[in-house]
């Protein structure tokens, strides 16, 4: 067996498999035996088939399957040996005249090579990175928020400003018939709200679909319509008052203190405030860290400049994926993805430059924490070693989590990298100013 490589260009070669009788025909031997031993054919005992009825019936056959294993695992061997950083997989090259019947075989196979560059971790410039702090105007809405989830429910004959009203979203055409809570603030508009404003058990109010929520995939929840359907869905949907509530508030006392935060460990509303100020922080501490990493990561696709081989990853997406595609069809997809792939091999170049791994260690004392913040939310705050260890072995014992979990380590890794060696600026906004700035509203 021979395998030589011609480099067509810094990004594309030619890879040439020359396979001759010698380097098959004990394999192909070997599993003809096999197929004669196992053989049951009509007129012979098992075993007893003729050599040449099994080579002329399993011959062709057994020969494909023995030079392709064959070919498979020397293409494999031979990139890895010469360390080709190659991307997506080898094309073979389509040879119109080949022969199946001769004893010697030439395979060649079209590689798309992984472009050489660096990477420099300080040209990004004009990156923000935010500190979101809870304003007083979030701290007194949250403890509003508290007191209505722990409030005593008042049902009521008219529905006013702030009241929560029960019923079902209707429409025969498209069959829905979803009960349903609403208030003022699920709609996408809160003057939608005011439809509502003088209703009364039994009365029905008319709604578009189109526009009503934030995110249309609410539609899912409310009225219970499927994916395909979420999706531009623009309808009138009645819906019928079945319930009118206002809250009455629950008061901020020892009990209610005791109830969210655990006995004794909250005394008074500025320590509430102070409490869900560290929570929040916390948590738009995370947001504020994953614009910082997508602003980096744009910023070095922008600055960070290398050819890719286009024309072999657009033939190679024709045939990768489940379904074959069109020639126009795979240049929009890698349109699509291109930014993406080229993220992948800066990322993997940034994490070999600086040596960025993790550890099974590292994936524990991750997950550890996770299972703690979680266990804390159901208000379990001081959980056993042993408890938290046995959920976390059951949780890496699945590798789908492993892999997501993973992620989030080494996007946790790569944060903190960008903020040793990306420059930036910093800057302090209350979190609807970060809405604003991330989102532009």
């Amino acid at each position: 067996m021979n395998i030589t490589r011609e480099n067509v260009d810094a990004l594309n070669a030619i890879v040439k498999v020359s396979i001759t009788k010698d380097d098959y025909k004990t394999n192909v031997d070997k599993a003809l035996y096999n197929y004669r031993k196992n053989a049951a054919l009509p007129g012979f005992r098992k075993g007893g088939v003729p050599v040449s009825l099994i080579q002329k019936q399993y011959g062709k056959t057994v020969l494909l399957e023995e030079v392709n294993k064959l070919l498979q695992s020397s293409l494999n061997n031979y990139m890895s040996r010469e360390k080709l950083n190659i991307l997506g997989n080898p094309l073979p090259k389509v040879t119109e005249d080949f022969n199946w019947d001769a004893e010697d075989f030439v395979f060649e196979f079209e590689l798309g090579l992984a472009p050489e560059f660096t990477v420099d971790l300080t040209t990004p410039n004009n990156i923000v990175k935010y500190t979101i702090t809870a304003d007083d105007a979030m701290l007194d809405e949250q403890v509003g928020r508290i007191q209505k989830q722990y409030g005593k429910l008042v049902p009521k004959e008219t529905a006013e400003a702030g009241d929560d009203i029960a019923g079902t979203f209707k429409n025969e055409e498209k069959g829905i018939d979803s009960p349903a809570t609403v208030s003022a603030d699920i709609f996408a508009d809160a003057a939608t709200f005011d439809k509502f404003i003088g209703k009364k058990v039994g009365d029905v109010v008319v709604l578009s679909t189109k526009g009503l929520f934030d995110d249309d995939h609410k539609l899912m929840d409310y009225l219970k319509v499927s994916h395909d359907d979420v999706h531009g869905l623009d309808v009138d949907v009645e819906f019928v008052i079945e319930e009118v509530n206002s809250t009455e508030p629950a008061e901020l006392n020892h009990e209610l203190f005791d109830k969210l935060f655990g006995e004794g460990n909250v005394t008074s509303v500025d320590e509430v405030k102070a409490k869900i100020k560290e929570d929040a922080e916390v948590q738009f501490l995370q947001q504020a860290d994953q614009k910082f990493l997508n602003d980096a990561t744009e910023a070095l696709i922008s600055n960070t400049k290398f050819d890719l081989p286009e024309t072999f990853l657009i033939k190679w997406l024709q045939t990768a994926g489940e379904k074959p595609l069109t020639a126009e069809e795979a240049d929009a997809e890698y349109k699509r993805s291109e930014n993406g792939l080229r993220y992948q091999l800066i990322e993997g170049k940034v994490m070999a430059d600086n040596n960025l791994q993790i550890t099974f260690e590292d994936l524990k004392s991750y997950t550890k924490e996770v299972i703690k913040k979680q266990m804390a939310q159901f208000g379990q705050l001081n959980p056993t070693d042993e408890d938290v260890d046995g959920i976390v072995a059951r949780v890496l014992g699945n590798q789908e989590e492993v892999k997501r979990l993973s992620d989030q380590v080494m996007s946790e890794k790569m944060v903190n990298l960008y903020k040793e060696k990306v420059p930036f600026t910093t800057k302090e906004v209350t979190y609807q100013e970060f809405i604003k700035e991330m989102y532009g509203e």
